[in-house]
């Protein structure tokens, strides 16, 4: 079974290698063969020049795609994975499009996996750790009142006077802010057109506490469901968000002003503009901050309170996103093809095994990754 590696981009690399490394048959696919060779080059020569009919025409009963390009591929080549008796594997959101593919997939006994990065992937996979240890703890009690949030960010290391640089497709970056949020703010539904118009502040607990700038990200509400919340439960705030450092707002006034009303043509000119001037300059490193947190209230009074919280930055390895993004994409590469996970289209997984697996796999990839019991 030949895994296809479909994008060789700024976050795509190391999980690549990863799997090549561990022996695994990789056919290589990018828009540039070039830039692919650049990457992998000395691992394998089995490199191509990304076209969906010279995939289909090579494509086998049981391989696996990885679909690491821009989001309009993901449901084309998940279709063509059917098609052909294949799986498929994408770091991406799960979109309408592709949970109407959960039928047809599970008929034919195949594996959609998809958010199964960094955000969405580790995030995920730390809330399923949180509720769980949640319910097998004494303070669990159905009428607690429940405040989840999760914010994640790739920030640079060194602070820079935009507050921001580009680890992954500017033009991404852009999209994501006019995406409006919805969420839960003290038991009622929060709903933001703009991100920025719902800006506040975070204190993260890291070993030295920080203060960062956040806001929701897309709609949350679905991931109760999917991280294990009861209809029942009495939620105060469920959120999941994006974080920056602080000043961003300020920086990117600018920004804002323009993108909510642009053209996917004017979005990408600002993001070619914005990327000229605020890329990764060789081997200065990026950094990710990740925390998660439940707490559950009692009458007021907090009785479960725990943060998993992860800090990692870019070394000699590669970029802390790169690894983050790309590395839990060959564990699920690697779970598809154990069939680990079951049929269907299905996001990052709940199972306590594999959970701790693949948690204990990103130990290795951050410089600083625990879990915070705020009451102990």
């Amino acid at each position: 079974m030949t895994i296809h590696w479909c994008g060789t981009g700024l976050s795509a690399v190391p999980g690549l290698r990863r799997l090549i490394e561990n022996g695994h048959p990789v056919t290589v696919w990018n828009r540039t063969a070039a830039k692919a060779r650049e990457a992998v080059g000395d691992l394998t020569d089995d490199i191509h020049a990304f076209d969906k009919d010279a995939l289909a025409a090579v494509l086998k009963p049981g391989d696996v795609i990885v679909s690491m390009l821009p989001g309009d591929w993901h449901v084309p080549l998940a279709e063509l994975a059917l098609d052909k008796g294949a799986q498929f594997v994408s770091s991406s959101y799960i979109s309408p499009e592709m949970r109407a593919l959960d039928a047809r997939a599970k008929q034919a006994d195949a594996r959609l996996i998809n958010e199964v990065g960094l955000d969405p992937g580790i995030d995920h996979l730390m809330a399923h750790w949180l509720v769980a240890d949640y319910r097998a703890s004494n303070a669990f009690d159905a009428d607690n009142a429940l405040s989840f949030t999760s914010y994640c960010g790739g920030v640079p290391k060194i602070p820079n006077a935009f507050r921001y640089k580009f680890s992954w497709a500017p033009v991404g970056v852009l999209k994501a802010l006019k995406s409006p949020s919805r969420s839960i703010r003290h038991f009622s539904e929060l709903n933001v057109d703009r991100p920025w118009d719902a800006l506040s502040r975070y204190d993260a607990p890291l070993p030295n506490t920080e203060s960062f700038e956040v806001y929701p990200n897309r709609d949350s509400l679905p991931f109760m469901a999917d991280y294990g919340f009861e209809d029942a439960w009495k939620v105060k705030n469920f959120v999941r968000g994006t974080l920056r450092l602080n000043g961003w707002a300020e920086a990117w006034k600018d920004i804002f002003a323009e993108a909510g009303t642009a053209t996917d043509a004017r979005l990408q000119e600002i993001a070619d503009k914005l990327l000229a001037e605020n890329a990764y300059d060789e081997d200065e490193p990026d950094r990710v901050v990740l925390c998660v947190a439940l707490e559950a209230e009692k009458d007021g009074t907090p009785v479960y309170h725990k943060t998993y919280v992860m800090d990692a930055w870019g070394d000699a390895r590669s970029s802390a996103m790169a690894r983050l993004v790309s590395i839990p994409v060959s564990l699920a590469v690697e779970a598809v093809l154990d069939r680990a996970v079951p049929a269907g289209v299905s996001a990052a997984p709940s199972d306590p095994k594999l959970v701790a697996g693949w948690l204990d796999q990103v130990q290795s990839l951050a410089q600083h990754l625990n879990v915070v019991d705020h009451l102990a």
